[in-house]
């Protein structure tokens, strides 16, 4: 009794079609998820050349056939991997920013998250596969905008919590920080930079984006003993 009891909702969810696609999408989910996570350091280490689909299925404990499965060809699946790794860092990037109290420190702590990982320079030969296949620009081109949505929104978070005065709009921020990044690392790169000297010319290239409640006073202040002295001389 107790036995038949426990067994009868499982036949009833086994026959249900809808809980059978939900697994079949939940199953479906986790093995993507699986051979992205498996892929992403060895293209990192060995590039898109050195690795093998073979080699990626081994350190997934997957078949070969899954990985043309989900993604079609290796390269698709490198595409995915990059514009994965982009999000990742760009979420990191922004919860280390968090305990900024100044727009300086919030730019240095973007910065220094951002060039300490290879996630850009990884990002970047996406990119450049996507110049000879067109049929994986979208994705690409889904991440970015993507990324610069939630870029835009977590900086203007940040600049209504603090009451920051910002020299931009949020997206055109957005925008130019992540574009200064991906130019400065790659640079860097090439000429065998440090994480620590592409931080610096990222700050020094990206200069001031916003005033603080404290420098907006000051420019107040500053601004009305000027109005007040030229009263003066001119009484």
């Amino acid at each position: 009794m107790t036995g038949d009891s426990v067994q009868a909702p499982f036949d009833a969810s086994a026959g249900d079609p809808k809980h059978a696609v939900r697994a079949t999408r939940s199953a479906g989910r986790k093995m993507r998820s699986l051979l992205l996570d498996a892929a992403s350091p060895l293209f990192r280490e060995r590039g898109l050349s050195g690795t093998a689909i073979t080699d990626i299925a081994a350190a997934a404990d997957a078949f070969p056939s899954q990985i043309t499965y989900y993604f079609r060809t290796k390269e698709a699946l490198f595409v995915e991997c990059a514009c994965r790794e982009l999000l990742y860092l760009a979420r990191a990037t922004e919860q280390a920013a968090l305990k900024a109290r100044t727009p300086w420190d919030y730019t240095q702590a973007l910065a220094q998250t951002v060039t300490a990982s290879d996630s850009v320079a990884f990002f970047a030969e996406a990119l450049t596969l996507t110049r000879r296949r067109q049929d994986l620009a979208p994705l690409v081109e889904r991440t970015i905008e993507r990324l610069h949505g939630e870029g835009a929104r977590a900086y203007a978070d940040q600049v209504a919590r603090h009451g920051w005065r910002s020299l931009r709009a949020p997206d055109e921020s957005s925008r130019r920080f992540w574009a200064v990044a991906i130019g400065v690392i790659l640079e860097g790169y090439a000429m065998g930079r440090s994480p620590e000297a592409l931080c610096a010319e990222m700050l020094r290239v990206l200069g001031e984006q916003a005033k603080s409640t404290g420098d907006a006073a000051r420019l107040r202040l500053v601004e009305e003993r000027d109005a007040s002295g030229n009263s003066n001389e001119e009484g």
